[in-house]
């Protein structure tokens, strides 16, 4: 995630605006705080699983790699696709299989899903400029930044050059204002390179609320969480920090309001559902839907590996397989949600990090995804 952090003075929150993940499955920002003893001292519950399909994954590895030790003191994983089923649960989170977490950033995938529902609908395109649709939000000096550019990071927006002010919900508009200070440089043209930032989603969170009249929350709803029936995601209300049990982990240390960067909830078999959905065409017309996949032009330089879609996807190669979808961490736990083309297999996890060691979790979670898959 990540997440929308709001204390510009923290070296951690400002890593992990822009902080991408290498090897595959990577996050985009980890939570690194260390369990309270008592947790990390518990017995660990053992792996409980469940498979039926001709193409196993590898359960033993998977079990091996999600003992808790020095890296993590627990971890859950999910994985579904064509005849696959299997659910892991270990250490000290809890084994109801359909508990519910905080999303952090795998939120932009919703957020960007109704955005290219929109523009199928024809209420703005790919390539319009966020200003013709948010007049007065960005300085009239900045060069056009379009919703396709929000949506694959290649904005130019930057790291925000204020201090946020302590505060449990700032406004969206509020938000935008630490990247868009007089004392900020402008975006410098043409970008081609991409920039992780959550104030793009920020944005395109604003885009959808003035494009249909509705609140963020409602629109997310609408359109896709009733839909596909997914009873247990949602985007909570400005400043509300509750979460309905079961609870996957220790909810403690919520940051701020995330809104539509990285602030909804949900459980592993929505998020399932919602992936599955999305990348076999269900909620999305084809032209959108092949946006999806489509990459932006950047500098050749840039591998075409580990970076986003135009349609905001996560492209990632792990093992020689190609997979997409999105990262995220909230508070202690860090998570993650994939799939491989038409969602033949797809893996959703979630981790409690025990170490500041990036690299190491980041390893740690590529394996989880190659033995997944």
């Amino acid at each position: 995630m990540t997440n929308p952090k709001y204390a510009a003075n923290s070296a951690t929150r400002k890593a992990r605006w822009i902080t991408l993940v290498a090897a595959g499955a990577a996050v985009a920002s980890l939570a690194t705080g260390a369990l309270p003893a008592s947790a990390a001292e518990r017995t660990p519950a053992p792996v409980t699983a469940a498979f039926h399909g001709p193409q196993a994954p590898d359960t033993a590895e998977l079990a091996k790699l999600m003992a808790p030790g020095d890296l993590a003191s627990g971890t859950m994983v999910r994985l579904g696709g064509s005849g696959v089923r299997w659910t892991g649960v270990t250490g000290p989170l809890s084994q109801d299989p359909a508990a519910n977490f905080r999303i952090g950033s795998i939120t932009k995938l919703f957020t960007s899903t109704v955005v290219l529902q929109l523009i199928g609908e024809g209420r703005f395109t790919i390539d319009t400029p966020v200003q013709e649709i948010l007049p007065g939000t960005l300085p009239a000096h900045w060069g056009p930044i379009t919703v396709g550019q929000l949506m694959s990071h290649t904005s130019g927006l930057g790291m925000p050059c204020v201090e946020f002010a302590k505060g449990d919900a700032p406004t969206p508009e509020q938000v935008i204002s630490h990247w868009t200070d007089p004392k900020c440089a402008a975006p410098e043209y043409p970008v081609l390179t991409q920039q992780y930032n959550g104030a793009n989603h920020f944005l395109l969170g604003m885009v959808i609320e003035k494009a249909t009249g509705h609140s963020y929350a409602d629109e997310v709803q609408r359109r896709i969480s009733r839909p596909l029936g997914l009873r247990h995601t949602y985007s909570p209300k400005a400043g509300d920090r509750s979460l309905p049990g079961p609870v996957l982990a220790d909810p403690s240390e919520i940051e701020p309001w995330a809104w539509s960067e990285g602030g909804m909830i949900s459980n592993a078999p929505d998020l399932e559902r919602f992936m599955t959905a999305l990348l076999r065409g269900r909620l999305l017309r084809p032209a959108e839907q092949r946006q999806l996949f489509a990459m932006p032009a950047l500098s050749e330089g840039v591998k075409d590996k580990d970076r986003f879609s135009m349609g905001g996807l996560m492209r990632s190669e792990i093992g020689g397989t190609v997979v997409w979808g999105k990262t995220g961490s909230m508070g202690r736990s860090v998570s993650g949600v994939f799939g491989t083309e038409h969602a033949a297999r797809t893996v959703v996890y979630s981790l409690v990090p025990v170490t500041d060691d990036r690299d190491a979790l980041r390893e740690r979670i590529g394996k989880l995804v190659d033995a997944a898959l």
